[in-house]
């Protein structure tokens, strides 16, 4: 509900947030440009009568003295025909200089406040303020929710690039945006009335009594007011002998006599008053000038926002699989909720939104996440979860559990996983899943039921069941959904470890010269691969197969190639073929961003842990360390000799600093260990590297991981701290396979 709510007021009032926020930007400079051009006025200095009597000895037809929001004296007068104004000094009421706004200075003004269209312009600005409301709030609270509430706001933002810029800016900028956007709103809506700022405005009825008038000095009621307190003096009209003085304070507005000096009237300001006129401070830095640039450099990232926020709804929108006569959730009976990380997952869930639809259902088939919509004619609901990693969530199931928390409805369910056996928690999210609608008391429609390696057969079989628990013919024919590949040429290779037998290739990529891009496109491009950083992955489709297999990536596109380490796997379809490839051969390839597995920003210590082709994506990091934080690599094989993998770029980082530390643990040499052994030698060094803020990236096999997280654990649990609490922090990642 709140990405929706942010995503489409978003869209629809991108433009004018992003004008309102430019504009608004411009003109936080005139504050400041204000209190440095004239002198402040200082309280119980100065009364009103003697400044007036100055600026009236020089200016015979004043019409009114203005004190503005930052303290200027602005005079208005008529010098025969013609109209001027100019700042004078509240000290001795000497003219500074006319005041005379840029024509761009009023231009911006009124586009700020109207977006150049009058009074229409006015409420349209009035809605773009409400909207940057909605949007503020509403992505400040998902930015919690993403980082686990208010005290991990300070956390490192995870996510694509794309994500982490619009996050990371959002979190510096969140209290200002609002700010502004709040104090905005108010005062549109005062300026319609609909909520009252408190000024009274002077009585039309008294008139004076006429006659030779005082000099503005001698008239009491101004000499017992402190300019300090002024707001506007305005002077009776050279014409009409009745017309008085005009005096709005901060207490009120009043009429005085010009031949008695006496108060005729007084109307004093409502409470509200001093609320506006703080509000208007706030709003426009006028008397606040620090907090005003402050605002207005804020506002110079709502374009950001823009460009970023529609690029990631773009990229979402693009990924989101389309369904033909999809129900709406207000109609639909049966919901069909998919957790797919890679996208073959949505294959299988067309083939069941097809025969369901078929069998005459009205199907809606939406992402795991969507679980919190309102469902009001749901009748069941089918959930078909892949399992990520070690048994996470994929990116469009993470907020599942968190929403079914709050959800009263409790519908007939089956869960069907997806996942690979080889894997120790085979469907592992899928089992968290069931467990959690256990839990909650809702009803079981089929058992758990889980897919190995996207079988079309076991899919078909669980088919059978459901339609026998429906009382429906289902006949389901489904193959996961191949990914959209781009083709890659290989350009370079260097092989290791044929001696020991653990036969590993490091593999480099480029597009090919007849690709869909052109050399221009290269020439401004890294070879005209697409987005990526050390530790996403690639999938590689062999020949043969529909079914990716995944691998870590050592190089960011900008290094202009893309580059994997790969041990050849017996009986491995994909790692056969990879080791077989000739220069010049081609791959089937696709990116999945991989945003977990990622150095943290900052600058305390990084600690790499890995094994074998692991290194990979580990070297990738220390390659890209250009700011020479401190690095400290662990990395296992069987014999330097004869795979030490990427020993000569190592040695090249060792010496420039990039890498701080290499720790290396071979176990088929004598006296030689695994990487583990290593850590504990370390354990008094690791564990000062913790307590400083050090962030842990681990990369290579199951078996290693383990032993690496036993050896932390007990490096760790003297000094009472425990591995669990920096995997929540975030300063404990693994990338296992």
């Amino acid at each position: 509900m709140l990405r929706t709510l942010h995503s489409v007021t978003g869209l629809a009032a991108a433009i004018l947030v992003v004008v309102l926020a430019l504009s608004g930007a411009i003109l936080s400079v005139n504050p400041v440009s204000e209190w440095m051009a004239a002198p402040a006025v200082r309280s119980g200095h100065t009364e009103i009568a003697a400044l007036a009597d100055v600026v009236a000895a020089r200016r015979p037809e004043v019409d009114k003295i203005v004190r503005t929001a930052s303290g200027t004296l602005v005079v208005s007068y008529f010098d025969g025909t013609s109209a001027g104004s100019e700042v004078v000094d509240p000290e001795t009421g000497a003219a500074l200089g006319p005041h005379a706004p840029s024509g761009f200075t009023r231009m911006v003004t009124n586009l700020h406040r109207s977006l150049l269209l009058g009074q229409t312009g006015r409420a349209v600005a009035g809605l773009g303020a409400a909207a940057m409301v909605i949007l503020t709030m509403s992505g400040a609270l998902m930015l919690m929710a993403r980082l686990g509430g208010w005290r991990a706001i300070l956390r490192p933002v995870r996510g694509t690039p794309m994500q982490r810029w619009h996050a990371g800016i959002g979190r510096l900028t969140m209290v200002a945006l609002l700010l502004s956007s709040l104090t905005g709103t108010y005062m549109a809506l005062a300026t319609f009335e609909l909520v009252p700022d408190g000024s009274a405005q002077a009585s039309k009825s008294s008139e004076g009594v006429g006659g030779p008038r005082l000099p503005v000095g001698k008239v009491a009621a101004l000499a017992a007011v402190d300019l300090a307190d002024l707001r506007e003096l305005a002077f009776p009209y050279a014409g009409d002998p009745t017309d008085t003085y005009t005096l709005t304070t901060s207490r009120g507005v009043s009429q005085i006599d010009a031949a008695t000096g006496e108060v005729l009237t007084f109307e004093a300001h409502a409470a509200g008053s001093r609320f506006y006129e703080f509000v208007y401070m706030l709003h426009t830095g006028q008397g606040l000038w620090p907090l005003g640039l402050l605002l207005g450099l804020s506002a110079t990232a709502v374009p950001l926002f823009a460009a970023t926020g529609a690029l990631i709804w773009w990229r979402r929108f693009k990924a989101m699989p389309r369904f033909p006569g999809n129900a709406s959730a207000a109609s639909a009976e049966t919901i069909i909720l998919v957790g797919s990380e890679g996208g073959s997952t949505w294959g299988f869930a067309a083939a069941l939104h097809q025969s369901l639809t078929a069998a005459g259902q009205r199907v809606r088939t939406v992402p795991m996440n969507a679980i919190g919509s309102p469902y009001p004619k749901a009748a069941r609901m089918l959930i078909l979860p892949a399992t990520y990693g070690e048994g996470t969530a994929p990116a469009s199931a993470s907020a599942f559990l968190a929403r079914l928390d709050g959800l009263d409805m409790r519908l007939p369910v089956a869960v069907l996983g997806f996942g690979d056996r080889q894997f120790p928690r085979f469907c592992g999210f899928a089992d968290t899943v069931s467990a959690a609608l256990d839990a909650r008391g809702w009803p079981s429609l089929l058992s758990l039921c889980r897919i190995d390696r996207q079988s079309a057969q076991e899919f078909a079989r669980w088919g059978e069941d459901l339609g026998v628990a429906l009382g429906l013919d289902l006949n389901l024919k489904a193959v996961a959904a191949r990914p959209k590949t781009f083709s890659l040429e290989l350009v370079r290779r260097v092989d290791y470890g044929a001696e020991v037998q653990a036969p590993t290739a490091i593999l480099s990529f480029a597009m090919p010269a007849d690709s869909r891009h052109g050399a221009w496109w290269r020439t401004l491009f890294p070879a005209g691969l697409p987005q990526f950083e050390p530790g996403d992955i690639v999938g590689i489709i062999p020949p043969g197969s529909d079914r990716p297999r995944y691998y870590s990536l050592a190089s960011a596109n900008r290094d202009g190639v893309l580059e994997i380490c790969v041990r050849k796997q017996p009986g491995g379809h994909c790692s056969t073929f990879l080791h077989d490839l000739d220069l010049g051969g081609r791959i089937e390839s696709f990116i999945r961003p991989n945003p977990a597995f990622r150095p943290s920003a900052g600058k305390a210590p990084l600690v790499l842990i890995g094994a074998g082709a692991g290194i990979g994506p580990l070297v990738g990091f220390t390659r890209h360390n250009e700011t020479g934080r401190p690095i400290h690599l662990y990395w296992g094989g069987r014999n330097p000799a004869s795979d030490f993998l990427y020993r000569e770029e190592l040695t090249e980082c060792l010496a420039d600093q990039r890498l701080t530390a290499l720790r290396t643990a071979f176990s088929r040499v004598p006296g030689g260990g695994y990487v583990q052994g290593r850590l504990a030698e370390d354990g008094a060094e690791l564990l000062d590297m913790i307590r400083k803020g050090a962030q842990i990236l681990v990369c290579g096999g199951r078996d290693m991981a383990v032993g690496v997280e036993r050896t932390l654990e007990a490096i760790l649990k003297p000094a009472g701290l425990d591995l669990a609490r920096l995997k929540e922090e975030g300063r404990y990642v693994a990338d296992v396979y």
